[in-house]
This record gives structure tokens, sequence and C-alpha cells, in this order.
């Protein structure tokens, strides 16, 4: 059964309720969706989540007086910055999170998209690491590829060229993340940060005391030559990874403010306002009012939202509803802010300005959803949260153990014990696990045309449950064609097609250019039409070789004296399966119908069958009409459809469906779909459509080919099973090597894990990673 439902775009007098800001974190929230409030002295506050709420209830006066005032948004300010997973934590400027070390961003809109500064500074850094990192590469493991550096220099000199390639490595590029990791501990939120922390700065400890005084070792901690394996390579490794991790995480977020910025730049920076003697004056958008009398003209954007006043025009509406096709306005009308007044001059009322229009509103939603996302390394902070207690408890066991009943020197070998166990604990393979299975995803997927822009979108495609999908330009092709002319007299369908194309040059309606990209097609001469006179919402007609011709709809054919009610029928027949029918006229004849469509994309059927059967339920949302909405679904049997639907409608959509537990991926190509993109668990953006939705999307499909999902979905699925084994390799490595290293098998069978047998297994721990992680340059994406 069809379960076919609509709604309609929100209206001036159906506004949404007023954004408000929690006044803990500062954040903004919807008050018609959000559950987490209190009731305070005759004002009720709203929260962006129970934690915020229960802060408030405990001490409401602290946060009233020093705390951000609720109100609403405005579309040209920052609010300052906050961190996604703790929304309590709120500062004027960037920063780091002090419970889980990551990143601060934007709670609001900057108007001037500066870069990044923190990824500026961690791009510089990576260089600068990568730059001493190759001769420190060849210094510790030329002798693998036949260039014995260490043999050469002597082991000594090789020790300290490494320690001076290394040092900067590590307290230049690595400074901020061993400033979060003591931060860290000294919060008490112990998290990656805390053991990279403790893990590169051990190994780094313990590599120059072992160049600088290494008679102080014990003499199983030394070569036959005296001398103490470093670390120096391992510490500055570990950076290095965790640098790059750290700079495709920002890179992630940065599409944010790339998506924002293409917003921005639909909104028209002047406007027309008229005065009250009818004379027009330019003025900056800003300056605009809700009641002033605004002049559109042809080719002009309308700058905020309104209704029409005087004048009727067509308006392309695609950058709200998504389709092609320009919708007529008249007196009386609502009109939105950036679309694009195309055929004549209006004057229209402004009743939405600011961070009122529906523009402003989807901002605001595509930045809300993308503060949303969680980190890709988030699982690992989650272990880690376990992990580094119990290694520090080793650690500290350890050295108490050894100094109570260890030989002599007890002191030196508890000391030397202890950091053993934090330098086999150092997260080298942890830190390569995500990393290196995402970005060999990544090239794996750009190989077949599908662009993973982030982690999660990997992760969370592989659970996804629940499909919506646009209709305009990600089920259909996204432009009318000519899909056949029935002549209704003795004129050839090539002379019918000649006339029309002709004759629509004179008109810039996309019915019109479908014509002429027909007559092309068949390599058609076209003559240029006089005496052109366009009639809004209803056609076009003018003399080509001294003939008068009419193309129109049924009201065109009424207002020049035509009578169709003899085709009617057969025009209704076709309307209803999503056709677009016009009557074309030759001198006093009606000798044509032409028909036109959006055609479904060809792959479109079998990809959905194929999703369908991978337990995908599928629901279609189009800012479209229901019945040509009806017509695609009944082709491509989907049940749940959703017409007229506005980008907040498609948003909520998504949010409902994630409220009733489902995993969702949203599909689509067009402006109107970036909210929804933004909150859905995983966005699919066309690469055929606009830039902004393939900013606010995870994943773009870069030809525009359904099967693509298809192919991301089962990449998805081996890349998490890949990241799965490497983090069992890297914690089982852990698991083993540190009890070890505290000397767990020294009582029983007298082993003591020396430094260079703990080097080896930190290195073969990462090159099994690298090795497992390569695989998925090889992974086969066929849907068979």
């Amino acid at each position: 059964m069809n379960n076919t439902k609509s709604l309609t775009q929100d209206t001036p007098e159906s506004a949404p309720a007023e954004i408000t800001t929690d006044p803990v974190c500062g954040m903004t929230t919807d008050p018609e969706k959000n559950v987490n409030t209190f009731f305070y002295e005759n004002v009720l506050y709203y929260f962006c989540s129970s934690h915020c709420a229960n802060r408030f209830k405990e001490d409401p006066e602290t946060f009233l007086s020093c705390g951000p005032e609720p109100s609403p948004p405005s579309a040209h300010l920052s609010i300052g910055y906050t961190c996604p997973m703790h929304p309590e934590v709120s500062q004027a400027g960037p920063g780091s999170c002090p419970y889980c070390g990551m990143a601060l961003e934007s709670a609001g809109l900057d108007p001037t998209f500066e870069p990044d500064p923190e990824l500026t500074n961690f791009v510089k850094r990576l260089i600068g690491g990568g730059l001493l990192i190759l001769p420190l590469l060849l210094i510790d493991m030329g002798s693998m590829i036949g260039i014995p550096f260490k043999e050469w220099l002597g082991f000594r000199n090789a020790a300290w060229i490494a320690f001076g390639l290394a040092t900067p490595i590590v307290f230049w590029c690595g400074w901020p993340f061993l400033e979060r990791g003591w931060r860290s501990i000294r919060t008490r939120h112990l998290n990656m940060f805390t053991l990279i922390a403790l893990g590169v700065s051990a190994a780094f400890l313990f590599s120059s005391f072992a160049i600088l005084a290494p008679n102080i070792f014990p003499s199983g901690f030394r070569t036959s030559e005296g001398n103490v394996e470093s670390y120096f390579l391992s510490s500055a490794l570990i950076i290095l990874f965790v640098l790059l991790g750290q700079i495709l995480e920002l890179k992630a977020r940065e599409r944010t403010s790339n998506a924002l910025r293409a917003l921005f730049d639909l909104v028209s920076k002047t406007a027309l306002r008229l005065s009250e003697t009818g004379e027009a004056k330019e003025v900056a958008l800003e300056e605009i009012r809700v009641g002033d009398r605004l002049r559109v003209l042809p080719g002009q954007k309308v700058p905020v939202d309104g209704c029409v006043l005087e004048g009727t025009s067509s308006v392309d509406e695609s950058m709200i509803t998504g389709e092609s096709v320009p919708v007529e306005k008249g007196p009386g009308e609502t009109i939105t802010g950036a679309t694009v007044n195309q055929s004549n001059a209006i004057v229209m009322e402004a009743t939405r300005v600011g961070a009122d229009t529906v523009l402003s509103q989807i901002l605001f939603m595509v930045a809300a959803a993308q503060r949303t996302q969680t980190p890709s390394q988030k699982y690992v902070d989650q272990v880690a949260t376990i992990f580094v207690p119990l290694v520090i408890i080793v650690a500290l066991v350890s050295f108490v153990s050894w100094v109570c009943w260890g030989p002599e020197p007890t002191f030196m070998y508890g000391l030397l014990v202890s950091i053993s166990v934090l330098i086999i604990a150092c997260p080298c393979a942890l830190g390569l696990a995500t990393p290196m299975s995402i970005i060999t995803a990544m090239g794996r997927g750009a190989s077949t045309g599908v662009l993973i822009k982030e982690a999660e979108a990997l992760e969370k495609l592989s659970h996804v449950d629940t499909l919506i999908i646009d209709k305009t330009g990600t089920l259909t092709l996204g432009k009318p064609t000519v899909t056949a002319i029935n002549a209704t007299s003795n004129h050839p369908e090539s002379v019918i097609l000649q006339l029309a194309a002709s004759l629509q040059q004179a008109s810039g309606h996309p019915l019109a250019n479908c014509i002429i990209s027909a007559a092309n097609e068949k390599e058609l001469t076209l003559t240029t039409p006089t005496n052109t006179k366009q009639y809004v919402g209803k056609g076009i007609s003018g003399i080509i070789d001294g003939t008068n011709i009419a193309l129109g709809n049924d009201a065109l054919m009424r207002e020049l004296g035509f009578d169709v009610s003899a085709l009617t029928p057969v025009a209704d027949l076709h309307r209803e399966e999503g056709e677009t029918v016009m009557f074309m006229v030759v001198e006093k004849t009606i000798v044509a119908m032409i028909r036109s469509a959006d055609r479904i994309r060809p792959d479109a059927l079998a990809a959905l069958n194929h999703l369908r059967s991978d337990g995908i339920k599928i629901v279609m949302a189009t800012g479209d009409n229901i019945k040509t909405a009806n017509v695609v679904g009944r082709t491509l049997g989907i049940a749940e459809i959703y017409a007229d639907m506005s980008p907040t409608d498609k948003q909520h959509l998504v949010t409902d469906l994630q409220k009733a537990n489902r995993k969702v991926a949203m599909a689509g190509d067009g402006i109107n779909d970036a909210p929804a993109l933004s909150a859905a668990n995983v966005g699919i953006a066309m690469g055929t459509g606009t830039d902004i939705a393939m900013e606010s999307a995870g994943i773009t499909l870069v030809k525009g080919n359904l099967t693509g999902i298809i192919r991301a979905r089962i990449l998805a699925r081996k890349t998490m099973g890949n990241i799965r084994q490497n983090l069992l390799f890297a914690f089982v490595y852990n698991t083993l090597g540190v009890p070890v290293a505290g000397g767990v098998l020294y009582p029983f069978m007298g082993i003591l894990l020396s430094p260079i047998i703990a080097a080896a297994a930190m290195s073969l721990s990462s090159a099994s990673v690298v090795v497992n992680a390569l695989r998925l340059r090889y992974v086969e994406l066929d849907d068979n």
C-alpha cells in the first residue's frame, strides 16, 4: 500500500519557534524539539542537554549573572566556541576541550570564514615534522634497505643525531598533544592524549638518558658494546601519526565552513527599497526591516522573505524545493529570499529579515547538525579511559614491586621497568589503526567514484537501516527532456520541433531549454523569432518566417481563443504520469502536444532493489508536488513518500526517524537538501548536484550514480572490519606487552623484557597494522 504523505513549507504565519540560547553553555536550542527545560522565576529556560539542565538547576543565579542570556541568534555573528562532545565547555575563542582534548568548534556563524588557525598550525607542524622524520627513518631503519647509516656513523653518533632530529618533532610538532595529555591528568579526564603524552614522554626521556648516561642502566638493559637502545623514532612517529589524524578530523570540520560560506554567497548583499513616493534606493541588506517595500528586477535574487504586492513573475525556487521548473508568483503569494526572479519586475513586502529568513534557518540547521558529529577516534578515547589508568597502575605496582623485592640496584630496576611499561603502552599502533584504514579506504573509494570526506561517514554507513532520498537530481536526472511529440495535424514531427525550438529561443524557461536541446540533438536549423510575447505561467507566442506560432498550456490556449477540451482527457492522462504537456498552435490550428518530463536515472531501480534486499528502508522526500512524486515512487517501488517538503521539513523527517532509533542516510543534490544531509547519520551527495550539498555531506558520488551508494556501503563495512582488526592487533600487543614489560615473568622464568625486544615488538605491531590496512586497496566493491 502506498503510504503517501505531504508536508507544506513554512509560511510567515507558521514560522518556526524562536531559537533560544542555553544559559549554561551558550549553544542554540530549538524549543519545538527540546525536552530539556527548567522553569525558574517565571521564565522557561531551554538546554542543549540534560547535563546543562542539571548544572543550571543546582545554581541558577551563577549562570544568570555571568552566563549568556537567552536570545535569538544573529545570522552575522559568531557566539563563541564549544566542544561537540561536552557542550558545557564554552569560551570566547578557539582552543581545546579540557575533558576530551578535541578542538573547540564555533557555536555560531562567522561571516568572515577565516581559515581554522589550528588546522593551519597543525599542517605546518606536520610538514616540518615530515622533513625531519625522513633522515631519522634512514638512520634507524636504513639497514633494512641496504643502507646501514647507523653502522657507518657509529652507534653513539647515530643516537645523538636521532636525538637532534626527534627533539623538535616531540616538543614542537607534538606540543599541543603533550599539553592536552597533561591537562587531562590535571582534570582527571583521561583520554587518548593522556596515553600519547605518557608514552611519548617516557620514550623520549628513556632514550635521552640512554645516550647521556648509559652506564646508569643495569647490564640487562645494555648491549654487548655497552649501549642502550633508544626510542626516538617511535616517539617521533607517534606524534606525526596523531598529527595526521587530527588534521583529517579538522579538514572534515572545515567543510562545515565551506558549506556555510556557499550558503552566505547565495544572499543578495543589497536590495532596492521603495520610499513612500515610490522612489527606489539601493540599500545594504542589513538595513531592510519587516514591512519594507522592495522592488526585485528580472534576473535578481529575492533579498529577503516576503509576499508579492504588485506584478506577476516566474521565480526559480530550486534553492528551496530542488525543482528546476520555475513557479509563477502573483500578488498575495509568498516569496523566499535567495530565490531568483526570472521574467518580470515585482514589488514585494518584507515579512522576515536577518536570522528569521528561510536561508538563515538553513544556515543554522547546517551549522548545528555539523557540530553534533563526534570525532572519528571516539572509540579509542573510550577504551583509553579504561586502559590509561590500568597502565599507570601497572607501572606504579611494577616500580614498588621491584624496589621492594627486585635485585640490586632495586631503585634503578624499579624505575626502568616502570618506564618500560609506559613505553610499550605507547599507542603507536593504536594511533595508526584508524587513520591508516581510513586513508586507504578513501583512496579505494575515490578510484570507484565514491569520495569519502570523513571517517564517521564510513563508520555510520555500515549501520544504516533507512535511506531518505531526494527525487529531482537524485532519483531523476534533474532536468526535463522532451519525451514525445503527439501531432494532431499533418505537420511532420521534425517541423513541429523545429518551429517550437525556434520560438523558445526567446525564453529562458527550463522547459524551453529542453525543447531547444531536443532540436539540437537532431541537428535542426533554428530560425530567430520576431514579435515574441511571453505569458507568465502560460507560455509564449511569436512569428517565425511570417507564420504565427504559440506554445503553452491550457490557460494560454483559452486566452488565445482555442478550444482544447477534446485533447484535455489525453493530456490529463500524461500529466498523471508526471509529464508536462504543452499545446502548439500554427496560425489558427492546434498542431501538436509536446510532452516533457524529468527522466528517472537508468540505474535507480536496480540500486534501490539491491539496497532493499540489504534490509534498508527506502523513503522519498521531495519538494515537488505529490502527483509527480507518486509517479516516480510507483515506478521505483517506493511506498513511503513525502512531498511538498521544505528544507526544514526534510531535516525534521530525518530527526523524527532518528528519534525512532533508525540509523538514517540522506541522499540529495540540492541546497534544499543541505540541512537534512548534515542532520542525517550519513549524508550522501550527488556529484552532479550543488557544491553546498557536497560540502554538507560525508560522502559524494562523483558520477551521480546510485550504485555508488552500494559500493560505499560495501567499502564502509570492509573498512570498519579492518579498523576493528587493527585495534585488536594494537590492544592485544599492549595487553600482552605491558605485564611482560612490568616483569611478571621474571619470578618464574627469569625473563625481563629488554628495550631492544620492546622496540622490535612495537615496530612489528605497527607494521602489522599498516599491512592490514593496505589490504583495503584491493577490496572488491561490486554489488554481486
